[in-house]
């Protein structure tokens, strides 16, 4: 019985394998395919096979590795100040609170509004010349451009952390709730205060429950893409250009769809050894736990 019950488990996910074969396989072999000739939109019927030389090209290509940096400085960043910010959010309304249903409320807007509208909102609200931010800052005496060359990135660092902190919040909340309330009961009897049982029983606990965060918000954070083109285009010079609009930039707008298929894989790479070593350090948490 229970060998045909395994039997009837596999015909019934061999369909959705068929789909996701369907949907996800052929894109992806075909961008392979594409990485290793020389496949340009102006001349489909020039297609020639050079094998690795535009990934070996890309070593020597100045604007993949600032586009690399550049999304490699958001993505710790923004998921950086999301971990703190949502942990310090999220333990805050752990605890009893009135109204604590509507700040929960109020506190998840942004993550529901779609990023390319965000970008265009931060767009006009921070514009150095019309946008109300640096007008009230100039009342105070305090000058910032905040779209320069010195705070561009940063500035979209910070648009994210606005729009996604949200998620973080909800997800480490979920976590605190889960947590078994005996051990809290028995620290307290026992003397401690409320930073020692922080520090050494709150974070511990949710420690898994973090690194599955971050990697949630990790693996989207790559895909940033709304924000820079909403909003500076790359700009000024390459210092906001991250990678998926320089694959953007390069596949759609110069046409060389096998360099961007190229670097696209090369990004897929370096995701996947994130994640993996997110995963192994998710796995020994849950052991010690």
């Amino acid at each position: 019985m229970g060998r045909r019950n395994r039997w009837l488990g596999r015909r019934m996910v061999f369909p959705l394998l068929l789909l996701l074969l369907a949907v996800q396989g052929y894109p992806m072999a075909f961008a392979a395919y594409i990485s290793l000739h020389d496949y340009r939109l102006t001349a489909l019927h020039q297609v020639q096979w050079i094998g690795t030389a535009q990934y070996v090209g890309l070593l020597e290509n100045p604007s993949y590795w600032t586009a690399m940096r550049n999304t490699l400085i958001f993505v710790f960043g923004a998921v950086g100040l999301e971990l703190l910010l949502g942990f310090l959010l999220a333990y805050l309304l752990w605890r009893p609170v009135p109204a604590q249903n509507v700040f929960r409320a109020v506190l998840l807007t942004p993550m529901f509004v779609t990023p390319i509208a965000v970008g265009l909102m931060f767009r006009f609200l921070l514009n150095n010349q019309l946008g109300i931010i640096p007008v009230w800052l100039r009342a105070l005496g305090v000058e910032i451009d905040w779209f320069g060359p010195d705070l561009a990135l940063f500035s979209l660092i910070l648009i994210d952390v606005w729009q996604w902190t949200p998620l973080m919040v909800l997800l480490l909340l979920a976590g605190l709730e889960a947590m078994p309330s005996e051990p809290f009961e028995a620290a307290r009897v026992d003397g401690a205060s409320e930073f020692q049982i922080l520090r050494h029983l709150t974070i511990p606990l949710l420690r898994p429950v973090m690194l599955a965060a971050v990697l949630i918000r990790m693996l989207d954070a790559f895909r940033v893409f709304e924000y820079v083109y909403a909003i500076t285009r790359g700009g000024p010079g390459e210092r906001t250009e991250t990678i998926l609009f320089h694959i953007y930039r390069v596949g759609f707008l110069y046409f060389r769809l096998g360099e961007a298929a190229a670097m696209a894989f090369t990004l897929a790479v370096v995701i996947f050894i994130l994640v993996a070593l997110l995963f192994r350090i998710l796995r020994r948490q849950e052991a010690l736990v």
